[in-house]
């Protein structure tokens, strides 16, 4: 601890001369801590080891290293500032401090929604980012403890994948229940009770209210915030999941599947995020009785259900899901697609984007539409979308065909198509440059998911080796497209060898020359290493050595 206080008092910190192996061992040792004490329920010295991580010099740097290399970044609250420079980061680092500290309120825009709306967006500065991320350091493996097995929106290590799994085992079977009551809480975010949250958050008090009455800007104007937690603050989705958390459980309770007369209930429950189903063996059942339990439970929070979007439907009839439509068809064949209506969007953006772009090169098209195509297929490759696929693929040619004859309105048809079209790979009709080729929803391949285990938990050592598997295979299946990239992550075993934490899609990576090129040094996966940008930068501004990972 001496050495801690000793650090953060330092007035020459040097932000690329920061041990981040040691800061990610700390805080990770001290989480560890966190959740075996969460577990025996002994809520002091949880509260003990909340305080030593806010206050930890680890904590600090780590949660301003999170503000500063996200995508966030570049956005400024109100007062327009934001920390890009190494020196404005270690200074940054000094200013965490729980003494005198008062928030600054939010800077609200609005972003427009699918039906046509717009969400209300609150952005923090700087500085009260860089303390919630830390106070989620602290909170965050309690709120992992604590979680509901089925709840998987806004976690760690889980995604809407997740849940979508989980509608499959609980409603694939002939004996599964037919009724669904789809979910949706009006206005989670904006009208969570503020006393709720103080009474039920495990956290330090003062801090968690001085957030929730900092009020927003709009228009030059300050608007108090009487209830709620705004959206676009870092903390804010931890504390909507422990808002919600416990519907699974009361649930549960209260039609507990423990005997043959209760097991006919069939009442199942998934949320991601504040959307959520809820089976059952008949709509009077859902209707009567499991709709009220949610009702009293939501009341209790200052939340109530959105009559527009909350529904019973039968599975023969299908329902929309996070983007899919679950439906059992003839035969009690259970079926998971895209949603017509996510298509639908899809679609539009795609050919919003071709028709702005009439002037723009053919491979700067192709650049802004790979990215685009690519992202939606693979949200889609675990569920039953090949001939979805090619339905687009036959959409977005036929929104670039017309893209090509709209610039060459004189040309004959065959000249447009041997200007823009080509054949690669033996398929003709390929939208491509000699360089550029514009890719195939049906290329990508269909593959299935694997769900997590409901138990485990990121922040629980007996899940460590769990984990691993799990990154390995999602960083080896879909993130390393190339033999040479595979093989590299695989030599360092996944991890950044300047911090020695894990290196996965969401952290991002450089690809680093232990030998650099202009002193002779090759393409070699031996001269190869991976590491994160911050790391990265660290390396080339103090000049360190990388030696050769052990193979």
């Amino acid at each position: 601890m001496n050495k801690v206080k000793t650090e953060c008092a330092s007035p020459n910190l040097d932000w690329f001369s920061l041990d981040w192996a040691k800061a990610n061992k700390q805080v990770r040792k001290l989480q560890t801590r966190i959740v075996k004490a969460v577990k025996v329920g002994k809520w002091n010295k949880v509260k003990a080891l909340q305080r030593l991580l806010t206050h930890s010099f680890s904590g600090k740097i780590l949660a301003v290293r999170r503000v500063t290399e996200n995508q966030g970044k570049r956005t400024s609250g109100v007062d327009k500032e934001i920390w890009s420079t190494s020196e404005r980061k270690s200074k940054a680092v000094l200013e965490l401090r729980e003494h005198g500290y008062k928030p600054k309120a939010l800077r609200r825009i609005h972003i427009p929604k699918a039906n046509g709306k717009k969400r209300g967006l609150g952005i923090p500065t700087m500085r009260d980012r860089a303390m919630q991320s830390l106070y989620k350091l602290a909170l965050e493996p309690i709120s992992e403890t604590t979680a509901d097995k089925n709840s998987y929106g806004f976690r760690p290590e889980r995604n809407t994948m997740d849940a979508i799994e989980q509608c499959y085992s609980t409603l694939s079977r002939k004996s599964s229940a037919e009724w669904i009551l789809e979910g949706d809480i009006k206005g989670c975010f904006d009208n969570i009770n503020h006393d709720w949250l103080l009474k039920n958050i495990p956290m330090n008090k003062s801090i968690l209210r001085k957030w929730l009455k900092s009020g927003f800007m709009e228009n030059n104007r300050l608007f108090p915030t009487e209830s709620g937690t705004p959206q676009g603050g870092i903390i804010s989705p931890i504390l909507a999941n422990m808002t919600l958390d416990g519907l699974g459980k009361v649930l549960k309770d209260k039609f507990a599947a423990t005997n043959y007369i209760a097991r006919r209930n069939k009442v199942n429950f998934v949320r991601y995020a504040d959307d959520f189903i809820v089976t059952g063996i008949s709509k009077e059942k859902l209707e009567t009785e499991v709709k009220p339990v949610i009702e009293s439970f939501l009341k209790e929070r200052g939340l109530t259900l959105s009559e527009e979007k909350t529904k019973i439907t039968h599975i023969k009839e299908g329902f929309n899901f996070l983007g899919t439509n679950i439906r059992k068809y003839r035969n009690e064949k259970y079926l998971t697609k895209p949603s017509k209506e996510n298509v639908k969007a899809f679609l539009r953006k795609i050919r919003k984007v071709i028709k702005e772009e009439k002037q723009s090169k053919q491979s700067s098209l192709i650049n802004m539409l790979n990215p685009k195509i690519r992202g939606w297929a693979n949200y889609h490759k675990s569920i039953v979308s090949s001939k979805t696929f090619h339905k687009v693929d036959h959409e977005i040619f036929k929104s670039l065909w017309r893209w090509a004859k709209r610039r060459h309105s004189n040309k004959p048809t065959y000249w447009i198509k041997k200007k823009y079209f080509k054949i690669i790979g033996g398929r003709d009709w390929m939208f491509s440059t000699e360089k550029e080729v514009l890719l195939l929803a049906s290329r990508v391949k269909i593959k299935r998911y694997t769900k997590i285990k409901g138990d485990a938990n990121p922040f629980d050592i007996e899940y460590e080796a769990y984990f691993e598997n799990r990154l390995q295979k999602k960083m080896l299946d879909d993130i390393c497209k190339t033999r040479k990239l595979k093989n590299i992550w695989l030599n360092q075993f996944g991890k950044c060898l300047v911090c020695k934490t894990s290196i996965t899609k969401e952290t991002e990576w450089h690809i680093h020359h232990i030998v650099y090129r202009v002193n002779g040094g090759n393409d070699n996966i031996s001269n190869l290493v991976m590491l994160h940008p911050d790391c990265h930068r660290q390396v080339h501004s103090r000049g360190l050595k990388i030696e050769k990972p052990s193979y």
